[in-house]
């Protein structure tokens, strides 16, 4: 099982760093070539978990005994998008997985915006917030999704977030995106069926990536890394989830939703 991926080609977007980095960390594992997205080169820099895309796509290779590319662009852009997906292709081979992971806050190294949306956000960061989130995963999985189609195989996996089932006070514009990115998995799911395509949504709660701990103030008891399910999780705990939805464990599952947060929300999904 440890190479159950082998002949596998992924492309995770978002992964020169955080979460996404551990995402192709997982695939490269289990024997994918992985096509490793970022729209900065020094990107994996902004806080400390590398330093360019070039070298994290050479170290994910050299560490997995995998082929791995890495590839630049700005996934709120169509014609990126389509660059992105057919270098990938034309590199490492057709498509077998995609994980969009890219998305997130409007914000850099220099931390969140204040505020970062609510009541009175700009309208240029309503904007920034959904194209990111939103609209990148529409465009991404739409890409990708065709070429699924001629082949009628693939796994889709997207990246939403535990503040899609809850309302949040100071986060209104990003929960709103992430419930829309729930929404448009399960719809995808519906049409890519009778294609043999799975379509699911990893929704991670409160993780220590470098730009978590970056950018708030963390109680040191929710830094515990185990003895209780009442802390932030480890990256690898959340990117373990991926193993499931790309492998052969996740054939017949399709259309779900996975909170990975330890169970700090309870409720039906």
């Amino acid at each position: 099982m440890d190479r159950m991926l082998s002949g596998k080609v992924a492309l995770v977007t978002g992964a020169g760093r955080g979460l996404g980095r551990a995402f192709a960390e997982r695939l490269a594992a289990c024997g994918c070539a992985v096509g490793i997205h970022g729209m900065r080169e020094h990107g994996p820099a902004e806080y400390g978990e590398g330093t360019t895309l070039t070298d994290t796509a050479r170290e994910v290779a050299e560490v997995h005994n995998v082929r791995t590319m890495r590839v630049l662009g700005d996934l709120t852009v169509a014609e990126d998008v389509e660059r992105v997906a057919g270098t990938v292709a034309a590199e490492l081979g057709p498509i077998d997985i995609l994980v969009h992971n890219a998305g997130g806050d409007i914000a850099a190294a220099g931390g969140k915006p204040d505020p970062n949306d609510g009541v009175f956000v700009k309208e240029i960061d309503v904007r920034a917030v959904l194209d990111r989130n939103l609209l990148s995963t529409i465009l991404v999985c739409r890409q990708v999704a065709r070429a699924m189609m001629e082949r009628r195989s693939g796994r889709i996996v997207t990246i939403s977030s535990i503040a899609a089932f809850k309302g949040i006070e100071a986060s209104v514009i990003y929960a709103t995106s992430k419930a829309a990115v729930v929404h448009y998995t399960r719809c995808l799911a519906a049409q890519l069926r009778e294609y043999n395509i799975t379509v699911n949504s990893l929704a991670p709660g409160d993780t220590r990536t470098g730009r978590f701990l970056g950018t708030r103030h963390v109680d040191p008891k929710r830094l515990a890394e185990e003895g209780t399910l009442d802390r932030i999780a480890m990256v690898d705990e959340v990117a373990r989830v991926v193993e499931f939805f790309a492998g052969p464990l996740g054939d017949f599952v399709t259309g779900q939703v996975l909170r990975v947060d330890g169970g700090s929300q309870l409720w039906p999904s």
